[in-house]
């Protein structure tokens, strides 16, 4: 009977806790104001923010992350790098400095560097569905007799990757259960020379697609320019 009588005190000791204690400061914590950016239109992949689709707005803090974008200088002028849409916050990890959309990268190709696309033939090849625009990736090719990255084949840019219904990455939407549509393809950043040799693997062997970099342009432009190196030394010593 003690021991009844004194779990009933505990409890009731608890609860007023509770009433008065924690209740009381998730109010307070809930009930507090944050100013934060949202977007007033929805935004697609690649498309460049300007401070006509900006708009600050004073929301509830609680459940806001510390890095939701407040300020409008590290917004107006960026590219969207996944879709934005109205009354959400915005994190550095939706933006980025460059337009990594295929068409805007497809636009700037100016003959000496071509766009290929090889085929996804399974799951493990495109690296699970987790190729990205702008990722650095090797060229692993398989064949009967053996398995190489060619030297030609080192470091190449994914322009992106695209469904068997034709979507790119970029514009990917969740289907009703929760799922997407898994690449078909992956469309690469080449020259004529690496064209013509991955136009050659697709046919004859496997390929897989390994992440080399993923990250900022200027890290990712040095792996492009030791690929650059490497194709001119080639091609002096084919001369």
């Amino acid at each position: 009977m003690k021991n009844r009588t004194i779990i009933g005190i505990l409890c009731i000791a608890l609860a007023v806790a509770v009433m008065f204690g924690i209740t009381p400061l998730v109010n307070s914590v809930s009930s507090g104001k944050i100013e934060v950016l949202q977007v007033v239109r929805r935004i697609e992949p690649g498309q460049r923010i300007t401070d006509q689709d900006i708009i600050k707005v004073q929301i509830g803090s609680f459940g806001v992350k510390d890095t939701a974008i407040k300020d409008e200088n590290q917004l107006i002028g960026k590219y969207a790098s996944v879709t934005i849409m109205p009354n959400n916050c915005i994190y550095p990890d939706m933006i980025g400095d460059q337009n990594d959309s295929a068409e805007y990268v497809l636009q700037q190709l100016n003959g000496s560097q071509m766009a290929i696309s090889i085929t996804i033939s399974s799951f493990a090849n495109g690296l699970s569905g987790k190729l990205q625009n702008g990722d650095i990736v090797s060229a692993v090719i398989v064949s009967e007799n053996e398995t190489t990255i060619p030297v030609e084949l080192t470091y190449l840019r994914v322009i992106t990757t695209t469904t068997a219904k034709g979507r790119d990455h970029d514009q990917l939407t969740t289907n009703e259960d929760g799922t997407t549509d898994l690449p078909a393809t992956a469309t690469l950043m080449v020259t004529p020379a690496q064209a013509k040799l991955l136009a050659l693997h697709d046919r004859k062997s496997h390929i897989y697609l390994t992440l080399v970099y993923r990250g900022d342009p200027e890290t990712a432009q040095k792996f492009l320019d030791a690929q650059n190196a490497v194709l001119t030394k080639v091609g002096d010593e084919h001369e």
